[in-house]
């Protein structure tokens, strides 16, 4: 493709306006004018003609794959292939995504004479979790007179995926990682530990409920059984992904485009988000204790399923399956959530359920459903604080009769909360609503709180 640079508009402007006035004054100046004129017309010509296939020489590669965090800044270097040097200066532009953006809209790269490869570094910052696509990169070179650009797409072959970010997050536990430094002590392990170790001869102290009544009648001497403080337990995070789970929860501005809002350009954190970095901050806490992680995510069925484990290829494989999640316009089928639950997990273990419950009809139907787990595992409930929800007047005096009405349904979705609580904990049930500022911190802590007291 080719197109018209200011050069050729230049002496356009040059020597057709000029030359065809003065032709019109002196009449005996129109054959030079004309002459002048038709000149130009031929370099232009043989400039396009001589300037085709500059760039079919021009090959650009881009790496297979690109890791990142939300929020952070990464380079992507484009490999430049100069097969026949013929173009000495290049111009680059690439069709980012949604949720990809760079402070260099183009760039301007020269190619060396001596070499026919060359990179540059594109600099770009991913503002949403996801994977994204890069398949073509716009050229323009110009022709050899300098009178036109020439432009090419060219095909590449690139993924970008962007992960949580667990950075802040991490600072926060920093005491939980580190395990060292001033203030930070051993944690004390409450009771005598439910894992049997070993047989032994009754001492006298020992509780009669430790006694091994068959070994005793076998050895004909008492026989006490000695446990030890279970080391490796199972921690499963259940994430819901249901519709509940699209909505925005970040209060912080956001970098947008210029041409759409937050909401219109998808640029935004929902609570699955903030679910998957409360998920990936758990897998690391777990992997500090020496427990194992597990993770399940549904809708109204069950999506996906990892069986604990521990170690760097697991954490990578939740990170993998949870960066790509989106949320579905389903409702959650808990009924089946909790099935798949009690056939596929038979060992006790901790369930951190991370859901919304302010709707009425879900409540119900969590509340309904979750006794078919409850007896065997320990289960937490979990989810992110509504900001409207509140008791009324526990806020500023409302200034408008629309922040009247705001504050009555802050107020009702608050007491229908309060319900849902009051009914799980007569089931054994632990429901929390978590601040999104200070949510990964909160599970954290639950999970030393049990484990400090060998709830499970």
């Amino acid at each position: 493709m080719l197109v018209p640079r200011f050069r050729l508009l230049f002496w356009l402007g040059i020597v057709f306006l000029p030359f065809s006035v003065v032709a019109a004054i002196v009449p005996w100046a129109a054959v030079s004018a004309i002459g002048a004129a038709a000149t130009l017309i031929i370099l232009a010509g043989l400039d396009a003609t001589l300037s085709k296939g500059r760039l079919a020489g021009i090959l650009i590669t881009l790496p297979e794959v690109v890791r990142l965090s939300k929020g952070r800044e990464g380079e992507l270097e484009l490999g430049i292939e100069n097969e026949g040097l013929k173009v000495r200066h290049l111009r680059l532009g690439l069709a980012l995504p949604e949720g990809i953006v760079s402070s260099t809209p183009e760039l301007l790269a020269p190619l060396p004479t001596a070499s026919t490869f060359t990179s540059v570094l594109w600099p770009f910052t991913a503002l949403k979790q996801g994977r994204y696509f890069l398949d073509k990169c716009y050229l323009e070179a110009p022709s050899i007179l300098g009178f036109w650009s020439l432009r090419a797409v060219a095909p590449t072959q690139a993924e970008i995926r962007v992960y949580p970010n667990l950075f802040q997050e991490r600072k926060k536990l920093t005491a939980l990682f580190m395990h060292r430094g001033i203030g930070i002590h051993s944690r004390r392990q409450v009771g005598k530990g439910r894992e049997f170790e070993q047989l032994r001869e009754y001492l006298l102290g020992d509780s009669y409920e430790d006694i091994h009544w068959k070994a005793t009648a076998k050895r004909h001497q008492p026989i006490t059984k000695i446990f030890q403080i279970e080391r490796t337990q199972q921690v499963y995070v259940v994430m819901d992904a249901s519709r509940l789970s699209a909505r925005e929860t970040d209060q912080r501005p956001h970098l947008q485009s210029p041409a759409k809002g937050r909401r219109e350009s998808g640029i935004f954190t929902t609570g699955l988000e903030r679910f998957a970095t409360a998920a990936l901050v758990m897998a690391l806490a777990t992997e500090s204790q020496g427990d194992l992680f597990g993770l399940i995510t549904f809708d109204d069925r069950v999506r996906t399923f990892l069986r604990a484990q521990s170690g760097k290829a697991h954490f990578d494989g939740c990170r993998d399956a949870l960066y790509t999640l989106q949320p579905q316009s389903v409702s959650p089928d808990f009924g089946e959530l909790f099935a798949f639950i009690g056939t596929n997990i038979r060992r006790r273990a901790l369930l951190v359920i991370l859901t919304n419950l302010d709707d009425p009809v879900l409540a119900e139907s969590f509340t309904r459903h979750i006794g078919i787990i409850r007896r065997r595992h320990l289960v937490v409930v979990n989810m992110l604080k509504p900001p409207e929800a509140r008791p009324l007047f526990s806020s500023s005096p409302p200034s408008s009769l629309d922040a009247i009405y705001q504050n009555l349904g802050g107020h009702l979705i608050w007491r229908h909360l309060r319900e849902v609580e009051k009914v799980l904990h007569r089931q054994g049930i632990e429901f929390s609503l978590l601040e999104e500022e200070n949510m990964c911190t909160e599970l954290v802590s639950k999970y030393l709180a049990f484990k400090r007291r060998q709830a499970l």
